[in-house]
This record gives structure tokens, C-alpha cells and sequence, in this order.
């Protein structure tokens, strides 16, 4: 690689957000390597980056030496990675973890707890011990963040105003305890909590729970929000999942949210009568 040649690193999880990393780095004249990790990572991302491996989701260590290869420092970390698959009997077997995640499990994580930001704090640091930094994952999709105000044409009723006043410091307390980022709130009673399941489960029960409808979905950053990884994020899915299931208005935090492909979710909002709200 020639010395003056600018490089970013990406590790993709599931989703679009990979995409839109991707995108946002190339238009700002980046080579992209990307470690995409394998059952989660889709393959048609290696059409839209310089240089692209599947690395197994379990060996980091294989992730710093691919990335390395290129002269990677900074890398950016983004896209889904279903936490509950860590809880999966013979799971030593199945992912065949490397000396670098044994050592983030029963080194860096002993006698600690195994919260989302305890384990993302925990791999942060064994990555950087091998010449790998975690930045801002939003750098290079910012213009996906949730601005402040409503960003639809439909605008909260009073019902949902009250709620959403209700529900904003439960879901922040929610997040400085890291148990999730999501509440659906119905005339200020908290019908569902988000936890290891995520947003989408979430709203599905909340679903399950108000067949009449009209509830609120609260989705909010951690108080001390890491923003190299665990952004909250949204999307169409989002939108579609909560017009399938009765919700009415969605509250992101702005600044701290990513809308995935903004326009068309805020389009698909307005087209399905939800409203939209950066608090």
C-alpha cells in the first residue's frame, strides 16, 4: 500500500448500516477494508469496499491481522450482531474462539458482567491491543442521524405527548443501566421493555399487548453513549413493524440515532400516518 493512500477499517455486522458506512467513507476518498463477519455480514458488501474478508465472528484475532494487512489503524464497527447467540449451548464448538476472545471473556471480562457495553468496552480494548482503533461509528453516515424536532408531516397528539414525557426518563434510566434502549409507552403505562431480544421483538409484544393501538415507541442513546458502537438505530423495518402492530409515533433521540436511509423512512412514516420525533 502506498504510504500517502488513506485507509479505514470496517467491521460489518447484519443490516444496512454497513452500506451506508461504506458509502460515506468511499465519497470521502477512503480505501475500505472490511472484515465482515461471517454468518452476518451480507456478501454483496464486498461490492461496495476496496478489500473484503469474512472473518469468523469468535477469532478478533483474525480481524486484526486481515485489517493489519492493509495498514488499518482506524476502523469503524457497525451493523447487528445478535447478542443471544453467546448464550447457545456448545458454543465453544460452534464459533471455535480464538486465544484474543478467550482472553476478552476470561481476562478482560472476569468477575464482570456481560452487559452490551461491558463486552463492547471489553473487545474495544483487545482490538487496540493489536494496533486496531474504534471510532465514531457514525464518522461517515452523519447525515442519517435523527435531527431534533418532528421530521414527518404527522405530528404527536396529545395522548402521545403525554407519554412521550413520561416515558423519556424511564428508557434514559433504562440505558445508564444497560438492560436496552427502547420502551413502548400507551396513556403513561409502559406496555413493553426492550432487552436482549431488541426493538423488533419489543414491538411485536407491545403489539401483542395493545390490541387497540396508538402506543409509543421511546428509543434513546445511553446517558454516557460510546458512540464507536451500540448506536440506537432505526429504519423502515422499524416503521413497518410498528404500523403492523399498532404504534402510532416513534421518538429517537437526536444527534444519537441513526434513521437507516433516511429520506425513504421518513417518506414511508408519512405514507403509513406515524410521526417521527428527534427529542
Amino acid at each position: 500500500m502506498a504510504s500517502n493512500e488513506k485507509v479505514i477499517g470496517l467491521i460489518a455486522g447484519q443490516g444496512r448500516l454497513p452500506f451506508l458506512a461504506a458509502k460515506g467513507a468511499r465519497d470521502a476518498g477512503l480505501k475500505i477494508v472490511c472484515a465482515g463477519l461471517e454468518g452476518n455480514a451480507e456478501e454483496t458488501l464486498a461490492d461496495k469496499v476496496d478489500v473484503f474478508y469474512t472473518v469468523p465472528i469468535a477469532r478478533p484475532g483474525n480481524w486484526i491481522r486481515k485489517l493489519k494487512r492493509h495498514g488499518v489503524t482506524d476502523t469503524v464497527m457497525v451493523g447487528r450482531v445478535a447478542k443471544k447467540y453467546i448464550y447457545t449451548p456448545w458454543r465453544i464448538l460452534q464459533y471455535l474462539p480464538d486465544w484474543r476472545a478467550f482472553r476478552i471473556w476470561y481476562w478482560r471480562l472476569l468477575k464482570k458482567d456481560k452487559r452490551n457495553d461491558t463486552i463492547l468496552n471489553a473487545l474495544a480494548d483487545e482490538l487496540a491491543s493489536g494496533g486496531i482503533i474504534l471510532k465514531d461509528s457514525t464518522t461517515y453516515c452523519r447525515e442519517h442521524l435523527a435531527a431534533a424536532g418532528v421530521m414527518t408531516k404527522t405530528r404527536p397528539g396529545l395522548s402521545a405527548q403525554g407519554d412521550i414525557e413520561f416515558g423519556w426518563q424511564i428508557v434514559k434510566k433504562l440505558g445508564e443501566l444497560d438492560i436496552g434502549q427502547a420502551i413502548a409507552v400507551k396513556e403513561k403505562e409502559v406496555l413493553a421493555v426492550e432487552a436482549i431480544e431488541g426493538t423488533a421483538k419489543m414491538i411485536e409484544r407491545a403489539g401483542q399487548y395493545c390490541k387497540k393501538g396508538s402506543w409509543t415507541l421511546i428509543k434513546a442513546a445511553k446517558p454516557n453513549q460510546d458512540m464507536r458502537f451500540d448506536v440506537p438505530c432505526v429504519g423502515p423495518d422499524t416503521i413497518k413493524s410498528l404500523a403492523a402492530n399498532g404504534g402510532k409515533c416513534l421518538v429517537v433521540e437526536a444527534g444519537k440515532t441513526i434513521i437507516i436511509d433516511k429520506p425513504e423512512t421518513i417518506k414511508l412514516a408519512d405514507e403509513l400516518g406515524i410521526c417521527i420525533l428527534g427529542r
